[in-house]
């Protein structure tokens, strides 16, 4: 059903516009009464549920960052069956993001390409909204990931990260620092370990009791994935994400022209799902099994999730697939999952 609608309907919509109409739908589940119903096929088989960051995930699968930017489906995206929610990024100011048009679809690589450039309502818009969630019942596990503000200059990223950590942490389940995003000028430098380990160690320091993670990118290279998970290691950080958006475009099947046309930007979905498997092992190599990696990056099926969790992934995350896969896209992994158990 969802596929004839994508096909004939959605498809042809700008992905943006695609994106807000699927929301809104999204975000109203609690509110139209049907929420609770929904959440009886949807919700997770209980043996699936996972301990990690001292919480309990009823899911390993949940939804990365980017879907939700301003924390306000969180309730109707625990309805859909997704173990937890990561809601932003949210940066210390508002910010508009950039230009549309800045969301495509490769439908060929069931990939898309944004440069949405950090959209959001800022830390203490997002605060008090959090705030309110916190005080209902059933609210799903809740992650909050930060980035830096556009208008601060990167000398100036670890008094941005530190306010948003300051403003939010009291109100997440666990907090995420992105320096991995392609679409903030010089934020992926925040990556040099010199770079990175003073606002890691600042950031932490501003989170207290929350677990905090660091999200790195995929374009990497291998020796500096190794040096950013002993880095986290070292300064006690409680896991990583693994990975953002790539920057590379190498062995599309769409055309060439098509992905000219999309023009610069992370490039997220099925081609993303090779280097985002090989950056996961190189991290669990590097770290204790105590530490939390989240694996996203090219899942789509109950099988793809099953395979990251066999790597030494603790959780696992997705976004691009659900758009292709539409709502019930949780449902079928838990139920894939499920159905590995016996």
């Amino acid at each position: 059903m969802y596929r004839l609608l994508f096909s004939t309907f959605l498809s042809r919509l700008d992905p943006e516009d695609a994106h807000h109409l699927a929301f809104a739908v999204i975000r109203r589940l609690p509110w139209l009464g049907i929420g609770r119903l929904v959440n009886l096929v949807t919700r997770p088989d209980p043996r699936l549920a996972v301990d990690a960051l001292g919480l309990r995930f009823p899911s390993p699968f949940g939804v990365a960052a980017g879907f939700d930017k301003d924390g306000l489906a969180v309730f109707g995206l625990g309805e859909l069956g997704f173990g937890h929610v990561e809601v932003g990024t949210i940066t210390a100011l508002a910010q508009p993001g950039n230009e549309r048009p800045r969301l495509f679809r490769l439908v060929p690589d069931r990939a898309l390409i944004n440069r949405m450039g950090f959209n959001n309502d800022g830390a203490d818009s997002a605060a008090l909204r959090l705030a309110k969630l916190a005080r209902r019942s059933r609210r799903p596990v809740l992650g909050v990931n930060i980035g830096k503000s556009r208008v601060t200059a990167v000398e100036n990223a670890t008094a941005d990260y530190v306010r948003s950590a300051r403003v939010l942490a009291p109100h997440a389940d666990y907090l995420v620092v992105n320096v991995s995003s392609p679409n903030t000028p010089g934020l992926r430098g925040l990556q040099e370990l010199d770079e990175l380990a003073p606002l890691l160690e600042a950031v932490k320091a501003e989170a207290g009791e929350t677990p905090l993670l660091v999200k790195i990118a995929p374009d990497l290279t291998d020796d500096a994935v190794e040096r950013i998970a002993k880095l986290a290691v070292r300064l006690g950080l409680a896991g990583i994400i693994a990975t953002n958006t790539t920057i590379s475009r190498e062995g599309l099947r769409s055309s060439a022209a098509a992905v000219e046309a999309a023009g610069a930007g992370g490039l997220s979905g099925a081609p993303l799902a090779k280097r985002s498997l090989e950056v996961l092992r190189l991290i669990r190599a590097s770290v204790p099994a105590e530490l939390c990696v989240i694996s996203v990056g090219g899942v789509d099926t109950a099988d793809d999730v099953q395979e990251r969790l066999d790597a030494g992934a603790t959780l696992v995350q997705g976004y691009s697939a659900f758009i292709y896969r539409g709502p019930l896209w949780a449902r079928s992994i838990n139920r894939g999952l499920a159905r590995r158990l016996g």
